[in-house]
């Protein structure tokens, strides 16, 4: 704005004190992104043009997401509380079985498959079903959630302005990382606020924090989290999950990337499953840039940041899980 009109602003709008205005313990080493409150940003915008189908409330009655509980110690007793899940449908739990080929001989006559069907045409065979291989698969609930439950989490979320951020009850740097960083990166996967808002933001604050000695030591503790969240096949948790991966490179270096290689088995697999979904929308503008949400350039940025952070391994170990995938360092 001009000077005379934030002359104005200021005149009417004092400021206010310091201590109403909760700031990252990271401002003065590196500076971590508002990601809580981008994530937040993006599930208005999905609202205004989703259908309903995708929601919090219409995920967790599919059974894709963890549903809540009725106090901090758990839920009622049946008899105690019988209208409490009368507008929850069950959760629907397919019964794992083999399909029958349709090539496949009868069960009870011998030789069946040799047997002519006396000129009669055999018919039209049915498809062969899909893989499902980018089906959603469920959440399970997260540690974080129960720990927060029980008010056992050194951090709370600070409301202020047009931001939310999180309020550490001790500096980050004097926190267990061994214990914290794995249970904020587990509980990543969270759709829900405020669970999200303290995992999310918390993990990049309390690795913007670390030193990359103290990241390679718990980087083992990390792997199952990031496994668990890719596995889901959820976009969302894992556009989330992928950006943390980079954030931990960045921080971390040459050291926490020589260190990932011998866990590509673990986090690959579903990259090279996404790496070649992305944003068809022919010549119009995609807006949604800035937020880096399109699958396919997110395992590329996520690939090309193993690869030059990982070491001489480093590119023939992606090359044996991603054939496809080709290098991005100049020899």
């Amino acid at each position: 704005p001009p000077p005379r009109a934030r002359a104005m602003a200021s005149a009417f709008m004092p400021s206010l004190p310091n201590a109403s205005r909760p700031e990252s313990p990271t401002d003065g080493n590196m500076k971590v992104p508002n990601v809580a409150a981008e994530l937040i940003l993006n599930d208005h915008i999905r609202k205004m043009w989703s259908s309903g189908s995708d929601t919090l409330r219409a995920n967790k009655r599919k059974g894709l997401l963890p549903r809540g509980m009725h106090s901090t110690f758990g839920d009622f007793p049946p008899d105690m509380s019988h209208h409490a899940w009368k507008d929850m449908p069950p959760i629907l739990k397919k019964k794992p079985g083999m399909q029958r080929c349709s090539s496949a001989p009868g069960l009870g006559t011998w030789n069946a498959a040799f047997v002519g069907t006396g000129g009669a045409p055999r018919g039209i065979p049915p498809k062969p079903p899909k893989a499902g291989a980018k089906n959603i698969l469920p959440s399970p609930a997260s540690n974080l959630r129960k720990f927060y439950d029980r008010g056992d989490l050194p951090i709370g979320v600070a409301h202020g302005g047009d931001r939310k951020m999180i309020s550490w009850k001790v500096h980050p740097s004097k926190l267990d990382l061994a214990m914290y960083l794995p249970l904020l990166f587990d509980g990543a996967r969270e759709q829900e606020d405020p669970y999200r808002v303290l995992a999310v933001q918390g993990a990049y604050e309390l690795v913007a924090e670390s030193s990359p000695e103290s990241l390679v030591a718990v980087l083992p503790s990390l792997i199952v989290p990031m496994k668990t969240a890719l596995n889901t096949r959820q976009e969302v948790i894992m556009c989330t999950m992928m950006k943390l991966l980079q954030h931990l490179l960045l921080v971390g270096g040459d050291s926490v990337g020589e260190a990932l290689v011998p866990y590509y088995r673990q986090l690959l697999p579903i990259m090279n499953i996404f790496k070649d979904k992305h944003i068809n929308i022919g010549d119009q503008i995609h807006y949604g840039q800035r937020y880096r949400t399109n699958m396919g350039e997110l395992v590329a940025d996520t690939l090309n940041m193993l690869e030059r952070h990982g070491g001489e391994d480093a590119f023939i170990n992606i090359k044996y899980m991603i054939p496809t995938y080709e290098s991005c360092v100049q020899v």
